[in-house]
């Protein structure tokens, strides 16, 4: 397994990628940089999440500003969408969580205070019954989305948790820390597996199928692996990126993208890790699939989010699943 991963990453390199150098579009509006976006399950909508202390609500069909969401008092850093798009989450640098109507955008709670430090991280149970947080102070945090109280006993970490994600089937958390990966029953609160991965670990990305799970670390050690959720067995050598912040793999499965602060974002194709394209720009902090896998958008420190068109020979022919979102890295 690992020779034939091998022998087709080495052909792969001889391939020449697209490289684009302008975004179809950029959305502008944010006033500081951008570190999260998620997209609406119904696809005509996104939320993007900035230093400047706002979540912004906007029409992907005609680029506007639907609203304009204030309440943190510091940068927020992470953003999530529930399932049926009924519900928004966003967490903030002063590790504040604020729960919002997905339909309207309004509040529906003042700041939570959750933890001690930052949120940089939050994903919702497929269900929706559940929001995980994951903080700077090491600790992962389960919410009821009905109550809004914390369910449990947090789980507990040695070392800042950049990144937490269910299962497609919400059987498993997985969560990525300064120190490894974790993976654990949400419900009897058990680790399952303890990745063997010693290094800082940004950002996590199962396929739709739960089948595999990908993971980078840090900038400054940007190795994508590829892991069977199966063994837990790492699947072929890592893949050699440059300073990624943030996965996002396809409705489908069969694409990877990487934000960057190598001034370009990165699409793979999963089936052999081949580049497919390259788009130019500034340094991103994160970055998603439209829900019909068609459009890539990025945010970062240009202040705007950047709209991207999947090359027509990358684009999957399948029938669209479950999509599997980034959040908020860098």
């Amino acid at each position: 397994m690992i020779g034939k991963l091998t022998k087709r990453a080495k052909a792969a390199t001889t391939t020449t990628p697209t490289i684009t150098p302008d975004p179809r579009f950029t959305f502008k509006g944010h006033i500081g940089h951008v570190n999260a976006i998620a997209v609406f399950p119904d696809g005509r909508r996104m939320a993007t999440a900035s230093d400047d202390k706002t979540i912004r609500l906007w029409n992907l069909e005609d680029s506007v500003v639907l609203k304009k969401m204030e309440g943190h008092g510091g940068q927020v850093q992470a953003v999530a969408i529930s399932g049926d798009g009924q519900l928004i989450a966003s967490g903030d640098v002063y590790g504040e969580l604020i729960a919002w109507h997905g339909e309207t955008g309004k509040s529906l709670t003042k700041p939570i205070k959750g933890h001690s430090s930052r949120i940089r991280s939050l994903d919702f149970s497929p269900d929706g019954a559940v929001l995980a947080t994951g903080s700077y102070d090491g600790r992962t945090k389960l919410w009821s989305t009905k109550t809004w109280m914390e369910q449990g006993n947090p789980i507990i970490s040695t070392a800042k948790v950049n990144c937490v994600r269910f299962s497609p089937s919400g059987e498993l958390l997985a969560i990525a820390a300064e120190n490894g990966i974790e993976i654990w029953d949400p419900c009897t609160r058990q680790c399952i597996a303890e990745l063997n991965v010693n290094s800082s670990n940004f950002s996590l990305a199962w396929t739709p199928d739960g089948t595999r799970l990908l993971s980078v670390g840090s900038i400054y050690n940007s190795q994508i692996r590829e892991w069977n959720t199966s063994t837990w067995q790492q699947v072929g050598y890592p893949w050699n990126a440059r300073q990624i912040n943030a996965l996002a793999v396809n409705s489908t499965g069969t694409l990877l993208v990487s934000a960057s602060y190598s001034n370009h974002v990165h699409l793979w194709q999963l089936s052999d890790r081949r580049t497919v394209a390259l788009f130019k720009c500034q340094p991103t902090h994160c970055v998603t699939f439209s829900m019909d896998g068609k459009r890539i958008f990025s945010g970062g420190r240009n202040n705007g989010i950047s709209d991207w068109v999947v090359p027509e020979d990358a684009s999957p022919l399948e029938a669209p699943k479950k999509q599997v979102s980034e959040v908020a890295l860098y």
